[in-house]
Parts: C-alpha cells; sequence; structure tokens
C-alpha cells in the first residue's frame, strides 16, 4: 500500500476522531463543565497518567479473562460446529437452544455466576464463554455451508473419504468464516469481562470503573473506558495477524492486511503513553 493510498483510507477517520476530541476539549473549556460531569481529554489522559500503576494493576486480570475465557470459547464452538455439521439430526437440536442461550441477558445471569462461583476468576470466564461462544459457532458453521459443491463432487469423485474431505477441503474453506467469528468474539470477549467485574470483583477495569464512578471520579472511568478500547483494538489486531499467517490464501484476510499495521502501531503508542513509567 503506498503513502498516497494509505492517507486515502486512514486520512478521514483519523481526521474525524481528532475533530470530535478537538471540539469536546473546546466544549468543556468554553462551557466551563464541572469534571464531575464531563471531564476534558486532557485530564482523562492526565488522570491515566498519574494512575498508571493503578491502571495496569486492573488492565491484568481483565486482559488474562478475556483471553482465556475467548481460548476456551473457541475450543467449545470448534467442537460444537463440527458435530452439528457432521450430524444433521444434533444441529436440529442442538442449535435452537443455542439461539435461546443468547436471549438470556447477561446483565441478569452475571450477577448469579457470582453467587455460585464467588468473585475469582471462574465467573468472569464463564461470562466471556457464554457471550463469545454463538459467534464463532455459527460463523464456522456458516464456513462449513459456503464449501464449493464442484470441490466436494471432485473430492467424492478421486475417492476422498468423509474424514478426509473435511480435513483437506471443508476445514480450509472454513478458516476465513471462523476468524471472522473470532474478531467479533474478541471485542465481546472484553465486554464479558469487564461487566462480570463490574457486578463482582476485587480487580480488573469494570471493578476500577465502579470504585471511580462511586468516588465522583469521571475522568478515572473514561480512562477505564480508554483502556477498554486499547484492549478491544489490542486483540483485533492478534486475530488479525495469526488470520494473516494462518490464512494467507484468503482475500479478506490479504485486505486487512494493510489495517492490521496501522491498528498495532496506534495500540503500542496509547499503551506506552498511557502505562510507560
Amino acid at each position: 500500500m503506498t503513502g498516497r493510498s494509505r492517507i486515502g483510507r486512514w486520512g478521514p477517520p483519523l481526521g474525524l476522531a481528532a475533530v470530535v476530541v478537538l471540539l469536546w476539549e473546546g466544549y468543556v473549556r468554553v462551557a466551563g463543565l464541572d469534571p464531575i460531569t464531563l471531564p476534558a481529554p486532557s485530564r482523562v489522559l492526565g488522570a491515566l497518567w498519574d494512575f498508571r500503576e493503578a491502571a495496569a494493576g486492573h488492565l491484568a486480570p481483565t486482559l488474562v479473562e478475556a483471553i482465556i475465557g475467548c481460548a476456551m470459547s473457541m475450543v467449545f464452538a470448534i467442537g460444537a460446529a463440527v458435530a452439528l455439521d457432521r450430524w444433521e439430526p444434533v444441529r436440529r437440536a442442538v442449535e435452537p437452544l443455542f439461539v435461546t442461550s443468547q436471549t438470556i441477558p447477561v446483565v441478569a445471569i452475571a450477577p448469579l455466576f457470582v453467587i455460585w462461583f464467588g468473585f475469582g476468576l471462574l465467573p468472569k470466564i464463564l461470562i466471556v464463554v457464554l457471550v463469545t461462544f454463538f459467534p464463532v459457532t455459527i460463523a464456522l458453521l456458516d464456513g462449513f455451508g459456503r464449501v464449493d459443491p464442484e470441490a466436494m463432487t471432485l473430492m467424492r469423485s478421486l475417492g476422498a473419504s468423509t474424514g478426509q474431505t473435511f480435513r483437506k477441503l471443508r476445514w480450509p474453506a472454513a478458516l476465513p468464516s471462523l476468524f471472522t467469528g473470532l474478531r467479533i468474539s474478541v471485542v465481546y470477549a472484553v465486554i464479558g469481562a469487564i461487566f462480570g467485574e463490574y457486578v463482582g470483583a476485587t480487580e480488573g477495569l469494570g471493578i476500577w470503573m465502579r470504585l471511580s464512578q462511586n468516588s465522583f471520579r469521571t475522568d478515572l472511568v473514561f480512562a477505564a473506558i480508554l483502556l477498554t478500547a486499547i484492549v478491544s483494538v489490542a486483540l483485533y489486531v492478534g486475530v488479525g495477524i495469526v488470520e494473516r499467517i494462518a490464512v494467507p490464501w484468503s482475500p479478506g484476510a490479504r485486505g486487512r492486511a494493510g489495517v492490521v499495521a496501522p491498528l498495532a502501531a496506534v495500540v503500542v503508542v496509547v499503551a506506552a503513553l498511557a502505562l510507560g513509567a
């Protein structure tokens, strides 16, 4: 990608973001708003720098919960998708239950997980699994269903068994869909972890938001939101990098290659400014 094309691609969103931040800063200063009501971006960044050690201490548990929960969800989702694809009666029986599970409000189930499993790591991981399992499963099932019928006919004409067809054709063809589901899930994973912490935890960005809110430190609430965005983008970038390595033949992976590098640079710079000593 040339320098001009990069500017054409990233100029408008970065410019819009800069305008929004400048307008926000200007409005707060001109209107003389109380920082409790709405802190200026400069105040948010200053608070994040002043409390960088506390921010790093709360960031680590949230990141661990999101990664572990998403990894467990991916394993379960792949197994479920393969089973549902191979056995149609099982799919007809189980798929409606998966859909129904997504209608359960997390706001209702999260406090129950805390009651059942305490304030430790387990309830947060379970909440992450609950909110990330469905996108990966459905995306992978959709990928299995999009295999070229002519390729399937060719494999059968060559005498390939069902297992060989799955390993050599259907699984590789479904990998781009799998990564599509993963990109969605990693963002949900951070939200799920934070919500689990918000309703009951001793550390993490969620509990930091709640404590800051109770202390009327709106600037620290926004600082926690900023860190949440950084973590989400970082995980999204990580999935994009793995996708680029695992499925280099995918047009989608090649198209996102130009997106991953700038996002990675933004994550590194903002994290260094926010949490550096």
